[in-house]
């Protein structure tokens, strides 16, 4: 398929027009690593009245993470649960799941949250953990994912939101953007219109997840949650 503008992409499935409301907002707790431009976009997209839903917390793992400016910017509560004080994968995620039943958050947003998660999150969420990937998943998962689109020379990346399963960036694929990869591109280039799209897609992605689980419970119980 041709790209004919710098501007254009691919978005698969098609972005909402008309956004879903649920009988309660989605109760999200964002799990971040970085500056946390991602959480700003979700913000974004609930006070445009899009995403119904609160974010109730902001869990991060690195003291000097830039997403506490960003989360104290937007009136939201941060706890930082440093991941080198705990004696294993496991013993971070029980606080995890601790701390977001505290705020009562009940969807976990990974927002460059770089941790690999266990199956105790996972069972403690069923799908119900989301996480956004920086190509076009299968193609490219793990760290410098970039980095590694320009080395192969493609033609074409992007992002990608899925549900997390305990293999690294695997598990059923929600929303994917693509962008064209230039000659010229940098990896600051090309990451700058990855993320471009990576606001646009997260927001759109929650709701199509909070969409297709309610639709499954109402379809085995008859009621909404």
């Amino acid at each position: 398929m041709a790209l004919v503008s710098p501007d254009s992409v691919l978005v698969s499935p098609s972005l909402p027009s008309c956004w879903p409301r649920f009988s309660q907002p989605l109760k999200l707790g964002v799990l971040a690593s970085g500056r946390g431009t991602n959480l700003e976009a979700i913000a974004a997209s609930i006070q445009r009245q899009e995403l119904h839903a609160t974010i109730q917390v902001v869990i991060y793992n690195n003291p000097g993470a830039g997403v506490v400016d960003r989360a104290r910017g937007l009136g939201l509560p941060s706890v930082l649960l440093n991941h080198r004080h705990y004696p294993s994968r496991e013993a971070l995620d029980l606080d995890i799941i601790q701390t977001l039943a505290t705020y009562q958050a009940n969807w976990v947003i990974m927002a460059g949250w770089m941790r690999c998660v266990t199956q105790v999150l996972i069972e403690a969420f069923p799908r119900q953990v989301l996480n956004i990937h920086p190509s076009l998943l299968p193609s490219f998962p793990g760290t410098h994912a970039v980095d590694q689109a320009l080395a192969a020379g493609v033609k074409l990346s992007g992002c990608t939101v899925h549900h997390v399963e305990i293999q690294v960036d695997r598990g059923p694929i929600i929303i994917q953007a693509g962008v064209p990869v230039y000659p010229q591109d940098s990896v600051a280039a090309l990451q700058a219109r990855i993320q471009a799209q990576e606001y646009r897609i997260y927001p759109a992605a929650i709701a199509l997840a909070a969409l297709d689980r309610a639709n499954l419970v109402d379809g085995k119980t008859g009621k909404r949650p």
